[in-house]
């Protein structure tokens, strides 16, 4: 199934951090929150979690949003994130992408917060949580 129409996307709690840690490094008892992703390549260990859980000494990008797809998708849903990505992109915004086994999660700066919403209200996009 192709997405053609628009999707509601509803504001996570925030803020965020995004963590690189070294690639044989266990996942830490500090990875908390109401969003916590893990991922290991054979280069590096990333965390996502809970800003104020990140220890100070840890290497991290702070101060993100996550809006998340409403779901759950299909796994023959293609193309959304391909046209949020493009929305995003053409309004000068960077995200950080996350999927999960219901739905697609995009991360933001929370400066950009108010322009990513803006822009996706005016493509037709609902997002909850938000003023």
């Amino acid at each position: 199934m192709k997405v053609s129409s628009a999707v509601t996307l509803k504001l996570l709690a925030g803020p965020l951090a995004v963590c690189r840690l070294p690639a044989d490094a266990s996942v830490p008892a500090w990875a908390v929150g109401a969003l916590v992703s893990v991922t290991r390549t054979p280069e590096e260990l990333s965390v996502v979690c809970a800003e104020q859980a990140v220890p100070d000494s840890v290497r991290a990008e702070r101060g993100f949003r996550c809006l998340a797809v409403v779901g759950p998708l299909s796994f023959a849903t293609t193309g959304l994130i391909a046209a949020l990505a493009s929305l995003l992109a053409d309004a000068h915004l960077s995200i950080f992408v996350l999927s999960t086994f219901d739905t697609d999660l995009l991360l933001l700066r929370q400066a950009d917060l108010a322009q990513a919403v803006a822009a996706l209200r005016g493509s037709g996009h609902t997002v909850a949580g938000m003023p």
